[in-house]
């Protein structure tokens, strides 16, 4: 089954994605809005700002243009950070009316927008009409780009409440090394995506300060119950939360360095300014911008959420990281299924 996708997005984790369904013998188009990018893509197959010493399949094409991009492709996967999804959505979806396309419209993005709080396939919902695109399917899981590269044994998820779409996201990406399994529950997918970032940060944190497994397991146990709250809250699934893009991707985000938020909450552990960080780590970083929505949502849901709440004063309040600790370890105790 050869079919012709559109990336949009050039960054890892869209780079990697899009030389996996080269690597299935798929024609790919990747889109990048930097010029320089697509020529080094073109020219040298590297991308070494995000994937640096890695050269992808020389069969990957990289363009600017996002109508060539886009032209003929049967699936448009979008992987960008979620500040710039809108508009990207608005741009693509200016491009489907104009061709007349109606493909399956996917994403990896994981996070929440400012101010509305909405997730990613809301934010393509509401940007990219019906008669222009077919099912919404959300991409998700344990997975590193850096590791998918190498071949990783890796597995995820693509939730859609449309099954076939999803199972043309699961046939077009499934190989012997990235195995895809299908679920309808787009809620519970985008919520365990988008939160975990923050629990994240919580982790390198603590190993920043120099805690060790017992404070590790107990942050990622109790976080993924705050994730679960918040989610179910809005119709999640709860048994979402224990499969792949719940659990799996909180664990594979909360204790690997190739986490750009784990290397966040490292330094902010370390006792560096949230500023620094943001400007040395030269990528998004997606979990200080969803710690503010989520925190805010909760309180507006009246969701109890300690550990999101915690990590909110830190970024926020510039409250000192063994503050937050020691608030939270000394708030008064209560049942665990609560």
């Amino acid at each position: 089954m050869n079919k012709k996708v559109a990336v949009l997005g050039a960054g890892s984790w869209g780079s990697v994605l899009a030389n996996v369904l080269v690597e299935n013998g798929h024609q790919v188009k990747l889109w990048s809005r930097d010029a320089d990018q697509v020529a080094e893509l073109n020219q040298k197959h590297t991308n070494q700002k995000y994937m640096p010493d890695f050269t992808y399949q020389s069969h990957l094409q990289a363009t600017n243009d996002m109508a060539e991009a886009v032209e003929g492709a049967s699936l448009v996967l979008i992987v960008i950070p979620t500040k710039g999804l809108r508009s990207v959505a608005h741009q693509l979806a200016a491009i489907l009316a104009k061709i007349g396309a109606k493909p399956v419209v996917a994403h990896a993005t994981k996070g929440l927008e400012q101010n509305s709080y909405k997730r990613p396939s809301e934010i393509i919902a509401e940007e990219i009409p019906t008669a222009n695109r077919q099912a919404i399917v959300v991409l998700s899981g344990p997975s590193h780009a850096e590791s998918v590269a190498i071949h990783d044994m890796t597995a995820v998820t693509a939730a859609s409440e449309d099954l076939p779409s999803a199972e043309l996201v699961q046939k077009l990406f499934s190989n012997h090394y990235f195995r895809v399994y299908t679920n309808n529950d787009v809620i519970g997918a985008e919520f365990g995506a988008a939160l975990k970032n923050i629990i994240s940060i919580g982790a390198g944190a603590l190993q920043g300060l120099g805690y060790h497994d017992n404070a590790r397991a107990a942050l990622i146990t109790r976080g993924l119950a705050e994730i679960r709250r918040l989610g179910v809250a809005f119709g999640a699934n709860p048994m979402t939360f224990i499969g792949l893009s719940g659990v799996g991707d909180l664990v594979v985000t909360a204790t690997s360095k190739n986490s750009r938020n784990w290397r966040a909450g490292y330094q902010l552990g370390q006792g560096k300014p949230l500023q620094d960080v943001i400007d040395q780590m030269g990528m998004v970083i997606e979990g200080v911008y969803t710690t503010k929505a989520a925190y805010e949502l909760a309180q507006k849901r009246h969701v109890r959420m300690p550990i999101t709440e915690a990590i909110y004063r830190v970024l926020y309040q510039g409250e000192d990281v063994k503050t937050a600790i020691r608030t939270l370890m000394n708030r008064e105790v209560t049942s665990e299924v609560e």
